[in-house]
């Protein structure tokens, strides 16, 4: 049983230029060349992950509001994230 809001973050990832559509609890996901860099909301822990993967391999700046979910289940993901060569700072 799919959480009813699974795929929220779908649209947000869209923004960096994701080709999502979501047909009920099914997600269907075209590639896309690049994706460039946006404003995103985080409104869940996986979800919020899924941004902060999708921004690091955008061209350009993200920012990511909505934190607090992330740091539910990632204790210190930016100093992760950084020690393997990521740019990732928190404001």
């Amino acid at each position: 049983n799919i959480f009813e809001n699974r795929f929220k973050h779908a649209s947000e990832l869209t923004r960096l230029g994701a080709k999502i559509s979501v047909e009920g609890k099914v997600a269907v996901v075209t590639g896309v060349k690049s994706l460039s860099g946006a404003e995103l909301v985080a409104t869940d822990l996986r979800g919020g992950a899924a941004l902060i993967t999708a921004a690091l391999a955008a061209e350009g700046t993200s920012r990511i509001s909505g934190l607090s979910h992330i740091d539910r289940g990632y204790e210190n993901i930016e100093g992760v994230l950084r020690s393997v060569g990521a740019d990732i700072k928190r404001k």
